[in-house]
């Protein structure tokens, strides 16, 4: 018989409070399993989608927005995203396309300087960008800031680029 060469992984969606993560965990499953708002702060808790083909199973966890808390609510949430680096096979670090390098991005990645995980900045929301310089200069920002495994660029409202990911 031939070898069997099933792989399964954790992959871990984190990103800062409406960057699209739950939009993205959706378009990966091909279903709405986690909630979609305008709203910051929708996701307070992570929730676990599975993927599963003949030769894969990945369990894709959604995590809430990483932000500065003010109250002990936001403290809470954030713990649960930033215990989750430490827990997966692969994190996919999603950014808004149309939002500026700024504090809370390098909050985030200095945590990601603290796990050995690989990361794959996934530069979301790619059909709104008006000014492809700006964002050329911005994701310049951000590849200085970490040695990213990889960056794509996609679309999880349209599906621009997402099957790239998959």
């Amino acid at each position: 018989m031939g070898e069997n060469k099933f792989k399964s992984g954790f992959v871990a969606l984190i990103g800062r409070p409406n960057v699209g993560k739950s939009t993205l965990i959706n378009a990966f499953l091909g279903k709405k399993i986690s909630i979609v708002s305008d709203k910051p702060q929708t996701t307070r808790n992570r929730i676990l989608g599975i993927h599963t083909s003949l030769s894969e199973q990945v369990l894709f966890i959604d995590t809430p927005g990483i932000h500065k808390p003010r109250h002990e609510l936001g403290e809470m949430m954030n713990q649960v995203s930033l215990a989750t680096l430490t827990d997966v096979d692969l994190i996919l670090y999603i950014i808004d396309g149309n939002e500026a390098f700024g504090t809370g991005d390098q909050f985030v990645i200095e945590q990601l300087k603290k796990v050995s995980t690989k990361v794959i900045l996934v530069v979301n929301k790619i059909d709104l960008v008006k000014n492809k310089n700006q964002l050329l200069l911005n994701i310049h920002k951000f590849a200085q800031a970490f040695n990213f495994t990889e960056v794509y660029y996609v679309s999880a409202l349209t599906l621009e680029n997402v099957n790239r990911l998959f």
